[in-house]
């Protein structure tokens, strides 16, 4: 029987530009076992669910959970659900994470702590709050108000201009962006950058830009735009067998099985909670 689905997508408001990419609400319903291949890619989220767990299995083990963070990761996840599914997801940039949620990104990696194992009330009273408003706009807008208070709070932290920056090259070129050439327009030494990058972004510079490539990728040989060669070129991979490496690595499978899954299970972009 086929999953039935309800997806509502919102732009978060100006004051969070940069900070928040998209929200998503979110109900889905299946009788049987729901399961999805999870790529990485550059972004985080925050997943807030109404009653209802999800199963997510990786490199940190098994997890059941209803309300979670997720920090970039450089592998892939298995979620898994039966039944009802209800919540809302928040697409955020890992340095939009690192300022509002005060915590080292570092600490996040490859992990799905539950907003119950943060530390951070606030956060842990989302889904109960969430949950009893009456609709996706007020959910949104309260969202919204939550997370834009943050940026005034002084759990907040300020990204390094040079984190900004060379985070900003490495989006905008596709993580094609070498990390010397960084480190040179940034004026910060290589082992500097890699360890401030780290802490406020999850990552290192080169493994950020492996995913942001993977990312790029994904997108591409979801959508059919030309052929596995040609989406290697494009980005930037040295050959097709490169690019099957690298799909086999990041996403667990081949880019046509990859292609094949998401057509089956795919949620609008950006991915969804499972």
């Amino acid at each position: 029987m086929p999953v039935r689905s309800e997806f509502v997508p919102a732009r978060p408001p100006a004051a969070l530009t940069g900070h928040v990419r998209r929200y998503l609400g979110y109900r889905e319903y299946g009788e049987t076992p729901v399961r999805r291949r999870q790529a990485p890619v550059g972004s985080c989220a925050l997943i807030i669910g109404f009653g209802h767990r999800i199963r997510l299995g990786g490199g940190f083990g098994t997890v059941d959970a209803e309300s979670f963070v997720a920090g970039i990761s450089d592998a892939h996840v298995l979620t898994e659900f039966r039944g009802e599914q209800h919540g809302m997801q928040v697409d955020l940039t890992p340095l939009g994470l690192y300022t509002l949620l005060g915590h080292p990104m570092s600490a996040l990696t490859n992990l799905v702590p539950t907003l119950d194992e943060l530390g951070d009330p606030g956060l842990a009273a989302l889904p109960a709050r969430l949950a009893g408003l009456p609709g996706w706009p007020a959910r949104f807008a309260h969202v919204s108000d939550v997370l834009a208070r943050r940026l005034l709070d002084e759990r907040a932290r300020v990204p390094d201009p040079e984190v900004r920056h060379a985070w900003n090259r490495l989006r905008g070129t596709g993580g094609t962006a070498g990390v010397a050439q960084l480190a040179t327009e940034t004026g910060w030494s290589r082992r500097h950058l890699l360890t401030r990058f780290r802490d406020q972004v999850g990552l290192a510079p080169k493994a950020t830009g492996r995913v942001l490539r993977f990312e790029r990728a994904c997108g591409l040989v979801t959508a059919g735009s030309g052929s596995l060669a040609d989406v290697a070129a494009l980005c930037g991979y040295s050959d097709q067998p490169h690019l099957v490496r690298e799909f086999r690595a990041l996403a667990g499978v081949t880019p046509t099985g990859y292609r094949t899954e998401w057509s089956v299970t795919a949620t609008p972009p950006e991915a969804g909670p499972g």
